[in-house]
C-alpha cells in the first residue's frame, strides 16, 4: 500500500487501487473524505477554518485551508477524474475543541456548520461523521476498497464505503 499523507490545509485526490490517503491529528480542523466506488476515485481534505473572507490573499495561495474554498475545489477535482457527486460516500471527522474548551472561538463547531452548509448546497450527503468532543482523530481512505478508518483515543473503526449499517450513523457523534 502506498500511503499519501494529507497535511494541514491540504488535499489529495487518488484513483489508483493500493493508495491510501491519510491525515493526522484532526483537532478543530476537519478531515473530509469522499469516495466514488464506481469511478474508483477518492479525495481527502484537511481544512482548518470555515470562511476564507478573513484572509482572501491566503485563500488564493492555499484554498485548502478554508471550508468555503477547499470543499468545492475537492469536489470539482474528484468529479474531473470521473466521480459523480450523487455516488459519493462522504465521511468527516474532527471539529473538536482542543485548546478552546471554553468555546471562545468555537472553530470546530464553525468548521462543522460551514462544511454541512457547503455540502448541502452542492447536493452531497454526509454518510458518517465523528465530530466535536476534545479528542484528536486520524482518518484514512483506501482507494481500491473504499475502506475508511477512523482512529480516536487509540481505537480504530472501519467502514466500507457504500455499505453503512441500516438505521444509523456508521460512526458516532461526540458530545
Amino acid at each position: 500500500m502506498e500511503q499519501i499523507v494529507v497535511g494541514m490545509a491540504d488535499c489529495r485526490i487518488a484513483d489508483t487501487p493500493g493508495q491510501v490517503l491519510a491525515t493526522y491529528a484532526l483537532g478543530s480542523c476537519i478531515g473530509l473524505a469522499v469516495h466514488d466506488a464506481k469511478a474508483n476515485v477518492g479525495g481527502l481534505l484537511h481544512f482548518m477554518l470555515p470562511d476564507s473572507a478573513i484572509d482572501r490573499a491566503r485563500s488564493r495561495d492555499n484554498p485548502w485551508m478554508f471550508a468555503d474554498t477547499g470543499i468545492p475545489l475537492m469536489l470539482e477535482r474528484v468529479c474531473a477524474r470521473g466521480a459523480s457527486k450523487r455516488r459519493l460516500t462522504v465521511l468527516a471527522a474532527g471539529g473538536a475543541s482542543m485548546m478552546d474548551q471554553e468555546n471562545v472561538f468555537d472553530i470546530g463547531r464553525r468548521n462543522y456548520l460551514a462544511m454541512r452548509k457547503i455540502l448541502w448546497k452542492a447536493g452531497v450527503l454526509v454518510h458518517g461523521e465523528a465530530m466535536g468532543g476534545t479528542r484528536s482523530r486520524t482518518v484514512r481512505l483506501e482507494i481500491g476498497s473504499g475502506k475508511f478508518w477512523l482512529q480516536e483515543a487509540g481505537e480504530v473503526r472501519e467502514l466500507v464505503a457504500g455499505f453503512p449499517p441500516k438505521g444509523g450513523n456508521p460512526w458516532h457523534t461526540a458530545s
